[in-house]
This record gives C-alpha cells, structure tokens and sequence, in this order.
C-alpha cells in the first residue's frame, strides 16, 4: 500500500473522532473543559495513534499484526477505473 493510501486510512479514522468532538464542544460552548472533555480527546487521539501504529507494524512486519486491530487481513481498496 502506498504511504498516500496509508495516511488516508489513517486521516479516515482520526475525522469522525474529531468531528464528533467538535461537535460535543460547540454543544458546550461556554464551559471550561474539564476532565471529563480531556479524556474524550485524549482516547480520540490515542485510538488513532494505536491504529496507525499497529496498521504500520501490518504493513512492515508482516499481516499477523492486524490481529490487535481485530483482523490479521487489512481491508482492500480498489482503485476506480479510469475512464
């Protein structure tokens, strides 16, 4: 898989936590962030830093490495065809 593939994948999975803790955030517009807030970004941010890391070893170090994501087979993506 390309490195342009790979940050995809990676980016594809860190949005959707970062959306989400957007939104939480204009919902609570006015309000300090507390522990509660922190810990939400921190798991967000930590999930993404497991799954690159671990997509990483995949790719390097051989496919039984998927298994900490689940699977041992990453998912495929074709390309579409040009027309």
């Amino acid at each position: 898989m390309p490195v342009y593939d790979w940050l995809a994948s990676l980016w594809r999975t860190f949005v959707p936590y970062a959306a989400s803790w957007a939104v939480v955030q204009a919902a609570r517009v006015g309000v300090e962030l507390d522990n509660a807030t922190v810990t939400s970004a921190l798991t967000a941010a930590g999930g993404t830093a497991y799954y690159g890391a671990v997509r990483f070893a995949e790719q390097r170090l051989g496919s039984h490495w998927g298994w900490l994501l689940g699977l041992a087979r990453p998912p495929s993506y074709e390309r579409p065809a040009k027309a």
